[in-house]
């Protein structure tokens, strides 16, 4: 049995013939760009987190950009970001010119750590830049500790962005990712809990002067048409065919996330004696993008995933060198040397997760394989 990392082909055959109508709708009507199902797919997504805005846009990334255009940042700006994630959370901050400030990770949540943050805030200043916001992200679907993030931000001033790419249905002491911070952003990239059949994203939030500004900017800057262009923009815009798969992914949405929580419970329970499993925090649910263990001292992981392939086992190393170590940021600043992430770079493994995997299987050839490399 060959099992896949992340099945969306399960979970396609289960609602192929209502994507294919919902596509077909979007063929009918020929709004491609901008369509119904676009404003529909907002409605439905501030409903489900319970903000008052979800703005779509083309991906992820330009979520993030367009939260940091909307609040103007620039040059001399610092943002506080992890460095244990994937690159567009910094690669964003120095799209504007401004300063992305590298921040250690906690061991066991692998969330930002909050007394690192403290010490950039401070290494910041003492570097002449502005602390101006804090972008924190749920690795592998648990947010954030937002209570004390958000002390942190008040304290100094500064604005949090909550980067849900991983998150999005997740909760957080009774708030659902999206209703977190000054905004929140996910991605609808195909592997993520939510995703499409392509690219896509949106930023959410309950300021209406903030939701005003990033519609503007996701067409160009537009002011009362496309050709009246008010601000510096971008074409971050959501494809309608995208948003119509999203409509009739997110009617099963609520199901999967029970779903992938029984997995990462058998998974927990199985694996809880060999690996260090993935910590949640009280007053917190995942979304389980990802499920990743720490693997103990002594296991060749390299050789441990050679031996699960041959298995039919796949599996990810998320991620094999943090930001703060890469040729693009590594002229950025730390705080110190961030030994935690350094260290949970070199022990991390994901195993396939999804609301379809075949769970046991997955742990009995995990068990296998631990006590064969032990």
């Amino acid at each position: 049995m060959v099992i896949q990392f992340i099945d969306l082909k399960a979970q396609q055959v289960r609602i192929r013939p209502q994507v294919d109508a919902a596509i077909k709708r979007v063929l009918d009507h020929g709004a491609y760009i901008m369509g119904p199902e676009v404003y529909e797919l907002e409605k439905q997504l501030a409903e489900f987190c319970g903000v008052k805005h979800a703005i779509s846009c083309a991906n992820g990334t330009d979520a993030l950009g367009l939260g940091l255009m909307a609040k103007n940042v620039g040059p001399g700006d610092a943002i506080f970001v992890p460095s244990f994630t994937f690159a567009a959370t910094a690669e964003v901050v120095a799209w504007m010119g401004a300063t992305p400030v590298f921040i250690d990770s906690l061991e066991d949540t692998y969330n930002i750590d909050p007394i690192s943050l403290e010490l950039g805030i401070q290494t910041a200043k003492k570097l002449g830049l502005r602390p101006a916001g804090i972008i924190p992200v749920d690795l592998f679907g648990q947010p954030v500790d937002y209570d004390a993030i958000q002390t942190i931000a008040d304290e100094y001033n500064l604005w949090v962005m909550a980067d849900g790419a991983q998150s999005f249905g997740a909760s957080y002491k009774g708030r659902k990712v999206g209703n977190i911070g000054d905004m929140a952003t996910t991605s609808f990239f195909p592997a993520k809990p939510l995703g499409c059949y392509g690219d896509g994203g949106a930023i959410f939030t309950n300021d209406d002067e903030l939701a005003s500004i990033m519609k503007s900017l996701r067409v160009h800057g537009q002011g009362t048409d496309k050709y009246d262009n008010v601000r510096i923009g971008m074409n971050g815009r959501l494809d309608t065919i995208q948003a119509a798969i999203l409509i009739e992914k997110l009617k099963i949405f609520p199901e999967e996330l029970i779903t992938r929580q029984k997995t990462a419970d058998a998974y927990n329970n199985g694996l809880k004696d060999v690996v260090q499993i993935p910590y949640v925090m009280d007053g917190v649910t995942s979304a389980w993008a990802q499920y990743t263990v720490c693997l103990p001292n002594g296991i060749n992981r390299e050789k441990l995933m050679i031996d699960l392939k041959e298995v039919g086992i796949p599996t990810m190393i998320y991620y094999v060198k943090p930001l703060h170590l890469q040729t693009a940021y590594k002229h950025y600043p730390t705080v110190g040397a961030l030994s935690v992430c350094e260290s949970l770079s070199n022990k991390v493994l994901s195993l396939p997760m999804s609301g379809y995997v075949n769970k046991q299987c997955v742990i009995l050839k995990t068990l296998e394989a631990l006590n064969f490399n032990a």
